[in-house]
């Protein structure tokens, strides 16, 4: 049966299978052009930077300062309190150069369990963008396949239009050699007129669309009105054979799982840092240099200078406030926990719901294809019947109509099939994968 699914792996580049060209390049075009994507990969780089300035807590630090003052000391300041040397000048230069080091020993973890929250803040950016691509992706692919429905139906009812100004003419003819009454030519107007109507909101509607994909691309409005102009045979194609892959890897696949999980991991991780506040912390710290009232003896032997040692810092008492940021952690990593676990149940809703609309939509398609080649015949007949005076124009205009309404249902039949393999897909987390979206390209505007 077309349109079937079977337990293969996702074709990441599922969007090929509608064997589009202008699509495919489409797509493409989404890699560089669009401005979410580029903002994902900002907060990814963001998240990285975050990484490195909580890594670099844990290492070893180093810095230089030099300082000159000319300094005039008061008579009545404490050097009153003191004896000075004889002669000894109350106002002089003074010299200072300094090299100092220190170095956090993080005995409990706190740094490095701060510095494991922020890798995992880096992998949830990550999935998120992750998600954005397949978002993205999902969304320019519904809306192109939309905007051909759209297409299709302007088509039909410009045919149907056509149709509709032969049958007045007609009538007119008819009329005018007293074959038809008033009430025929007015029906065979009526029809003529509300098919014509139909068009308006149509051409607004593939206007919008064009318009929105072209948003996706970065485009302004109408740019793509040519590129995405209504061609011949445009209508997607209904896919023979849908790969779905295996129940088991939807958590591997699903970025909004494994952007979960980083949650609940920063928020695990965050546990572990307030634990770790409680405890004491050491920094081993050193500084040498010199000191001297001349600039002449600045680097010699006799102005050097220097202290080394570790500090040691005991919380003793917060007013409570490690009890409360611990209490905090914990809550946070409860509410991740459950987050993660309402995501996933999130995720297979979805994917049975998007196979369920799949699996319909292609016995829909079935019924509406033999009601749209019935209700062909019912107007042919009608037609004839009608030249021959067997039956009154009215016959006529509900054939006509009824086959109008039952073509535009098949046309938009499958491209409800159509987007419903495009939410499949979307639910089965494929797509994301596709190497454009990798997080090491460096998009850049055009």
């Amino acid at each position: 049966m077309a349109g079937a699914t079977y337990g293969g792996p996702v074709d990441i580049t599922w969007w090929k299978l509608f064997n589009d060209p202008v699509l495919n390049r489409l797509i493409d075009r989404l890699a560089v052009q669009n401005i979410d994507l580029q903002r994902g990969m900002q907060r990814i780089q963001e998240a990285r930077s975050q990484t490195r300035i909580a890594a670099a807590q844990g290492l070893p630090s180093l810095d230089w300062a030099g300082s000159y003052a000319r300094t005039h000391q008061s008579m009545t300041g404490f050097i009153s309190l003191v004896e000075p040397r004889a002669g000894a000048p109350n106002e002089y230069n003074f010299f200072q150069n300094t090299l100092g080091a220190s170095w956090d020993l993080d005995l409990f973890g706190q740094i490095r369990r701060a510095v494991e929250a922020q890798r995992a803040t880096q992998e949830a950016a990550i999935e998120a963008r992750h998600g954005l691509a397949l978002s993205t992706i999902a969304t320019l692919v519904d809306s192109y396949m939309q905007l051909r429905g759209v297409q299709d139906q302007i088509a039909i009812t410009e045919r149907h239009l056509d149709v509709s100004d032969h049958d007045v003419a007609l009538v007119q003819a008819r009329f005018g050699n007293g074959a038809a009454t008033t009430l025929d030519l007015a029906q065979a107007r009526t029809e003529q007129a509300n098919t014509a109507s139909a068009l308006p909101n149509l051409r607004n509607s593939e206007s919008a669309l064009i318009n929105a994909i072209g948003l996706l691309l970065d485009e302004p409005p109408r740019s793509l009105a040519v590129e995405l102009a209504r061609r011949e045979n445009a209508l997607p194609i209904i896919v023979p054979a849908a790969p779905i892959g295996l129940p088991s890897a939807l958590a591997r696949r699903r970025p909004d799982i494994r952007e979960a999980e980083a949650r609940l991991h920063v928020a695990t991780a965050g546990v572990g840092v307030a634990v770790a506040a409680f405890y004491p912390d050491i920094t081993l710290t050193g500084q040498m240099g010199t000191q001297t009232l001349s600039a002449a003896n600045f680097f010699s032997l006799p102005s050097r200078q220097f202290a080394t040692g570790p500090t040691l810092s005991v919380p003793l008492f917060e007013g409570g406030r490690l009890r409360g940021t611990l209490a905090l952690r914990k809550a946070e990593q409860k509410d991740a926990a459950l987050a993660f676990h309402q995501t996933v149940m999130t995720a297979w809703n979805e994917v049975d719901n998007a196979l369920t609309a799949y699996a319909q939509s292609q016995k829909r398609l079935i019924q509406t294809e033999i009601a749209w080649k019935e209700s062909r015949k019912a107007v042919s007949i009608a037609q004839q019947q009608y030249r021959e005076g067997a039956v009154d124009f009215l016959q006529v205009d509900l054939a006509e109509s009824a086959a109008l309404a039952a073509e535009a249902r098949f046309s938009a039949n499958r491209i409800q099939i159509a987007t419903a393999f495009v939410s499949l897909y979307k639910a089965l987390g494929g797509g994301w994968e596709y190497a454009p979206f990798s997080e090491n390209n460096a998009l850049k505007p055009r």
